[in-house]
């Protein structure tokens, strides 16, 4: 192909990840339901991106500026009519090492880079490749996800302030000490009477705000009783600035680990909400690849106005497809709503306590987690169990893209593993046909059949190695080649391995069944050429049985008119 051709072809495919009138049709049709499902998940989203924001080490500003950027961005951009993106607890996990080691300046620079590593995976195609991500992985990182977020809550929802740790562990034990020598009851009892009415309420009434609810009752109570607990601070007034500032050619090179990882995590967790929000409606189907196109831009955007990296969110996604949101304009309604927030009441917001915001997100680990199906998979099969606690145990105590990583590879080594196990080397009888039965005596003692089931590669090759190198007592085998699902350059090497071995114990080996397929594999890397030139492979089992039967008779009588008979003396 040409570089004119590649040119083209890549022109094409970035073509068709720009938004068209498609995508807006459905509006005139909605728009009413849209605009009310747009506010309701803006009051839902305003505590979360408060929170999300403090938690990523940035502050809230920056959850606001991301949640009114990325969110309007991603909408006119993304692949999904229903994705509400912003700020989500996950990214933040990812975010606190960045911020402990490299600062505000590196997040945001790493944000940048995210959004460019995204941009090139649309272009590329990958965002097909999500769907191959094991279930138990998914689920695994996800309860991960849910621990690490609970532990970040832990020195705010104490009301201890100033502990900073770049592993969340120890910092919520050195807040939890500092707590036991100073104990006070504000903050704890706010974190977790907020907790408690979002997941008490929720189940009485799941349609009601209670996060924004609780949020506003413990700020009032604050406010009444004068309380001193630590506030999230008055933002600043008027809209952010754009800047470029941040960007540090030289550091690109120390911060591309961690903007893969980011990239990672935003395309991985905005596959996921996209399927999740295909599955809560009727007809719709997202496109793969406009979504990370659509993150992609959105992550530009965001760290050049202040926000910080950016995904699609599962929780507000399905808040607004519940409210009866049916195109893009639910999204933009909600950044649109705070946008508002960001301009008029930056004052009411900075009165929040901290202790608060930690209660809404401790309630959302809880909703994160679903036991059933945890228990499920972990029921299902040891090997789903094992890489569930496996990936959940990496989130925990390393991070999440290690966590995946290792997930993945341990679901992959198991999955090959129990594959390789499915194939069978097992003897067949021989049909009767006429003979009497002291010749097919003398033909059993003589001939075995071996059927070759499944896939014959690399993980399976020693084991059949093993098992076929064990034949004895036998003049003639017959390999059935019929039922081989699977056959790569490890197996086909073996499989010339054992024939050699068996020729040299001076047994007959003969092939029969050999799919086009595989016959391929074995010309290619010459595995047994001597077999086809002799015409000892056989298109079916009763011609290389009638053959062995043949060239057991011209042996006894001293004959060697067949191919594999011996000279004669």
């Amino acid at each position: 192909m040409s570089d004119r051709a590649r040119l083209r072809g890549l022109a094409v495919r970035s073509a068709r990840l720009l938004p068209g009138r498609a995508d807006w049709r459905i509006v005139r049709r909605s728009w009413g339901r849209d605009l009310v499902a747009g506010l309701i998940v803006a009051v839902v989203a305003l505590p979360l991106a408060l929170a999300f924001g403090i938690s990523s080490g940035l502050g809230a500003r920056a959850g606001l500026v991301t949640a009114v950027v990325a969110g309007a961005l991603a909408a006119i951009f993304g692949g999904s009519n229903l994705q509400v993106s912003g700020p989500t607890g996950a990214m933040t996990v990812v975010l606190v090492p960045i911020v402990a080691r490299y600062g505000t300046r590196g997040v945001l620079l790493v944000g940048l880079l995210a959004g460019l590593i995204l941009i090139v995976a649309a272009v590329s195609r990958v965002g097909r490749l999500a769907a191959f991500l094991p279930t138990p992985v998914i689920e695994g990182f996800t309860a991960g996800i849910a621990v690490v977020i609970a532990l970040q809550q832990v020195p705010a929802a104490l009301g201890i302030t100033g502990v900073h740790a770049e592993k969340v562990w120890r910092a919520a034990t050195e807040a939890a000490a500092r707590f036991a020598a100073h104990p006070t009851a504000a903050a704890p009892a706010m974190a977790v009477g907020v907790a408690a009415l979002m997941l008490i309420g929720g189940r009485w009434r799941p349609g009601v705000p209670f996060s924004l609810a609780g949020v506003a009752i413990a700020t009032l109570a604050a406010e009444a009783a004068g309380l001193d607990v630590a506030r999230i601070g008055a933002l600043p007034a008027g809209l952010p600035v754009p800047s470029l500032d941040f960007v540090d050619p030289g550091a690109v090179t120390a911060l591309l680990p961690s903007a893969l990882a980011v990239a990672a995590l935003a395309a991985l967790e905005s596959l996921l909400c996209a399927t999740v929000a295909d599955a809560m409606s009727v007809g719709e189907e997202h496109d793969p690849d406009r979504e990370l196109f659509g993150q992609g831009i959105a992550n530009l955007a965001a760290p050049v106005l202040g926000g910080v990296p950016a995904t699609a969110a599962i929780a507000r996604t399905a808040v607004s497809v519940r409210a009866g949101a049916r195109s893009r304009l639910a999204a933009l309604t909600h950044a649109g709503v705070l946008a508002v927030i960001v301009l008029a009441a930056g004052g009411l917001v900075g009165r929040i306590p901290l202790a608060a915001l930690a209660g809404v997100l401790l309630a959302t680990t809880v909703r994160m987690v679903e036991v059933g199906s945890l228990a499920a998979l972990a029921r299902a099969t040891r090997r789903d169990g094992a890489v569930l606690v496996l990936t959940f145990a990496v989130t925990v105590a390393f991070n999440l893209i290690t966590a995946v990583a290792v997930g993945v590879a341990a679901a992959v080594v198991l999955a090959l593993r129990a594959l390789a196990r499915t194939a069978r080397l097992q003897p067949v009888p021989l049909p009767a046909g006429d003979h009497t039965a002291e010749e097919r005596s003398l033909l059993d003692e003589h001939i075995v059949a071996y059927r070759l089931d499944g896939p014959l590669f690399f993980a399976a090759a020693h084991r059949f190695l093993l098992e076929l190198s064990q034949v004895a007592d036998v003049r003639v085998v017959i390999l059935r080649m019929s039922r081989i699902t699977t056959l790569d350059a490890t197996g086909a090497g073996v499989l010339g391995d054992a024939i050699t071995r068996l020729e040299q114990r001076g047994i007959l080996v003969l092939l029969s069944g050999v799919d086009p397929v595989h016959d391929q594999v074995l010309t290619t890397l010459r595995t047994a050429e001597h077999l086809r030139r002799d015409g000892l492979v056989f298109p079916g089992t009763p011609a290389a049985i009638a053959h062995a039967r043949a060239y057991l008779h011209a042996t006894d009588a001293g004959l060697s008119a067949l191919p594999g008979s011996p000279a004669r003396s």
